[in-house]
């Protein structure tokens, strides 16, 4: 599935284990990821595969900290912080995350697939989708750089 420039393959489905989780294999091209932060109740685990990843995560004083994960590196993000991972480097990453609970990430994955099926969506029809399946869009990852 494609959502943006970033291409998911869900491995384990939430549908197999009663929601309790879901994982996919991430292809997020140089630039790519998601274009804001967000928060949402599920936590997050990647493992980069391939390339790096920087990973924006509010830590418990409310300050947003950039990590760098390279292959070979794992980075939990934990339920409820505003956070988004973004490819800033010049090359293609590749990584697995699990979604814990994952059956409404699963289902947003699917929808904004879907939306995006013919011609990318408008930004204010993704925030609502977004919003429908518990996410809430925060900032601009330039208003925390």
């Amino acid at each position: 599935m494609r959502v943006g420039s970033d291409e998911i393959e869900f491995r384990v489905s939430s549908n197999e284990i009663g929601g309790a989780l879901a994982a996919a294999d991430v292809r997020i091209p140089a630039g790519g990821g998601p274009p804001m932060l967000h928060r949402h109740a599920p936590s997050e685990l990647y493992r980069v595969d391939r390339g790096e990843l920087a990973l924006y995560v509010e830590d418990e004083h409310g300050s947003i900290d950039r990590t760098v994960a390279r292959a070979g590196c794992a980075v939990a993000i934990p339920g409820g912080r505003e956070h988004t991972v973004r490819n800033e480097s010049g090359a293609e990453a590749r990584a697995f995350v699990v979604f814990s609970p994952g059956a409404e990430m699963e289902r947003f994955v699917r929808a904004a697939a879907d939306l995006a099926e013919d011609d990318p969506p408008p930004l204010e029809r993704i925030v609502a989708l977004a919003e429908a399946h518990g996410i809430s869009m925060t900032r601009s990852v330039e208003a925390v750089a």
